[in-house]
């Protein structure tokens, strides 16, 4: 026990098992049919089946419709708690992380009830309001940690050439945080895609979202074709991870 090699055990174990085993066992249920042969039937059916693709459609719409509202409301946030002249008390930043400290079913089912109360008809509207509302923290702390650790010498130096607020923003601050952008985009778009919970609660489970596809094939027992798509979700999530954008840059 003295090297500390041996302390990094427990840890490799916990991966081993909770981790790379529950990923394999998705791959090897994906390719084989309720017989046990292989098949690459159910993979094929992510692009063919409509049940399948007009979800997954939806999704992505829904997906990016969030990610935009999430980066339009959550940047000028991150920008003003970042920004010491306009955010002098740390306690600010502190109220956005006090909803997640409750579970997000229940923020999700406390949401519906207060427009149940207000006679708001649940649908897509509410469905973006609730999403936006659960993710907005995702996309606020990436940009605020950037913004927060930005080197203001360049501001400083673009204001000293005669650049006015507008050119500066534009020209230093948003490209300098465009790591933390990209952060926040990836925590915010993949979720969304894969959720179900959310959209059941929000709209009545009339809009129907990919997670929920998945969820609906473990309940009737199709464990090979919702670990195909779990599967296939994987895949996606991995792929998004090599985009150039998304790696920070020292």
């Amino acid at each position: 026990m003295n090297k500390k090699a041996y302390w990094a055990l427990p840890y490799s174990i916990f991966l081993v098992l909770f981790v790379v085993l529950p990923l394999l066992l998705i791959a090897v249920y994906a390719l084989r049919d309720s017989s046990g042969a292989f098949t690459l039937s159910n993979i094929a059916a992510f692009f063919t089946d409509p049940k399948i693709v007009n979800p997954f459609l939806v999704s992505l719409e829904v997906a990016l419709e969030n990610t935009a509202i999430c980066i339009l409301v959550g940047y000028p946030v991150a920008y003003i708690l970042a920004d010491k002249s306009l955010n002098r008390s740390a306690v600010t930043a502190l109220l956005f992380i006090l909803p997640m400290w409750i579970n997000a079913l229940m923020r999700t089912i406390a949401t519906a009830e207060i427009f149940a109360a207000m006679g708001i008809g649940l649908g897509k509207g509410t469905l973006l309001f609730g999403m936006a509302y659960d993710y907005l923290p995702f996309m606020i702390y990436p940009i605020y940690t950037v913004l927060s650790k930005m080197d203001r010498s360049y501001i400083e130096a673009a204001q000293d050439l005669g650049a006015n607020p507008v050119q500066v923003f534009f020209k230093v601050t948003l490209p300098l945080s465009m790591p933390g952008v990209m952060s926040g985009v990836m925590m915010v778009f993949m979720p969304t895609v894969s959720t179900f919970a959310i959209s059941e609660i929000l709209t009545n489970n009339t809009i129907q979202l990919f997670g929920t596809i998945i969820q609906e094939n473990f309940n009737n027992l199709m464990w090979n074709q919702g670990a195909a798509l779990s599967f296939v979700m994987l895949i996606i999530i991995g792929l998004t991870t090599l985009i150039p954008g998304n790696k920070n840059e020292n």
